[in-house]
């Protein structure tokens, strides 16, 4: 069975996969900000189906797919994300000390039975009192400024959530029980979608804590600068393990367009902060992208984790157009073994240079550039010098 989550949004992954759920994740493109309703509720649901909707009409296979989108009910009228600094700022204000309905809309359409329901769930959200001085902090953290209604009850804003009515999965985003009923509906059984398995995700502690114990933004902006040397300019460019997003942001500010994909909810927090609207919780051995749709593909710090890295570079060549790049590092353990005095590692690693142009070669992509760049010194004084490496889509 493939049950797809037609949403990027990490609070809604990780709620699924907190009731046993590993959903494919397939972001459906529609555009939020021009679409209309009669009411914050039906906009909610109205949004909802035009996602599943979306992701639907690009599927071949049988699948259930999930649309969702939350709006903010407030004295009538409908709040979305606020986008700006000083809009949440604004909204917060006027939310403090009072209520408002958070609505959910729920689309899920199962191809093998031909059903399409729509469903919305309303849950009631009091606001704690909050200072202008907790405002500003709140804000400047940047949580409000991508999350329906300028808050969250599952993050930072959750103390200024006094209390609610209704489902608390819905105010984060999903209704788990409103989901399991619609379910039964189309003839699946909760049970049915528990994964007894799921991969590797950082917790919110060791996410937090990534950068500084990564090298920080030293680190990042060297790996930028070379990454930045070997993209084309003007193209789109999609970075596998996204993380918190430290590199892709230092590419942006170089003049890049970035997108990323990661599958920790945790790391998909920091990187929504740093690349607001341009990232989304997705499997690189299974992109939620069309064929021949990205210019350039980046990993940085991913293959040297995988068992088998090959499907991450098939993916890559498929989603590249004629004449895109790949481009990933290559022998990082081994780069930083040198720097700490040691020998290179006996074991074949899934990012060893001759691995990798055997398997680009397999998908169409040749090798054709190079370049290198610094990392932090190590105990030894002596900083590893890590290499970056070029395919080109032929």
């Amino acid at each position: 069975m493939r049950f797809v989550l037609a949403s990027a949004s990490p609070a809604r992954l990780k709620t699924l996969r907190g009731a046993g759920i590993e959903p494919i994740v397939i972001v459906s493109g529609v555009d939020e900000d021009n679409i209309t309703a009669e009411s914050p509720g039906e906009l909610a649901r109205l949004l909802a189906t035009l996602k599943a909707r979306a992701v639907i009409a690009n599927l071949t296979d049988h699948a259930t797919v999930l649309g969702c989108d939350s709006v903010l009910e407030f004295d009538g009228v409908a709040y979305g994300k606020p986008g700006t600094p000083e809009v949440a700022r604004e909204r917060l204000r006027m939310m403090r000390g009072r209520s408002g309905v958070l609505h959910t809309g729920h689309c899920l359409i199962d191809t093998a039975s031909k059903q399409e329901l729509r469903e919305l769930a309303s849950t009631t959200v009091h606001f704690a009192e909050l200072t202008d001085a907790e405002i500003d902090a709140y804000v400047a953290t940047g949580e409000p400024l991508v999350v329906a209604g300028s808050f969250t009850v599952d993050g930072f804003g959750g103390p200024f959530v006094s209390s609610i009515e209704g489902d608390y999965h819905n105010v984060v985003g999903l209704s788990l029980p409103l989901l399991r009923r619609m379910l039964a509906e189309v003839g699946i059984a909760w049970p049915e979608l528990w994964t007894t398995t799921a991969p590797y995700r950082y917790d919110e502690a060791v996410a937090a804590a990534y950068d500084d114990t990564r090298g920080g933004s030293a680190r990042a902006e060297a790996a930028a600068r070379a990454v930045d040397a070997l993209l084309p300019k003007g193209g789109r460019v999609l970075e596998l393990a996204v993380g918190t997003g430290i590199v892709g942001a230092e590419l942006v500010a170089m003049g890049n367009l970035v997108h990323g994909v990661d599958l920790s909810p945790a790391m998909l927090q920091h990187a929504h902060v740093r690349l607001p609207g341009h990232v989304a919780a997705a499997d690189a051995a299974r992109l939620p992208i069309d064929d021949r749709r990205c210019d350039a593909v980046v990993a940085v710090w991913l293959l040297h984790l995988l068992d088998d890295s090959e499907p991450v570079i098939a993916e890559a060549a498929r989603v590249l157009r004629t004449d895109g790049v790949f481009i990933t590092t290559t022998e990082k353990s081994d780069a930083t073994r040198y720097a700490d005095g040691r020998g290179p590692d006996d074991r074949r690693s899934q990012d060893a240079f001759t691995h990798l142009v055997a398997a680009a070669a397999r998908h169409n992509l040749a090798l054709d550039s190079a370049t290198t760049f610094q990392g932090p010194p190590r105990n030894t004084g002596d900083s590893p010098l890590y290499p970056l490496i070029r395919f080109r889509r032929v």
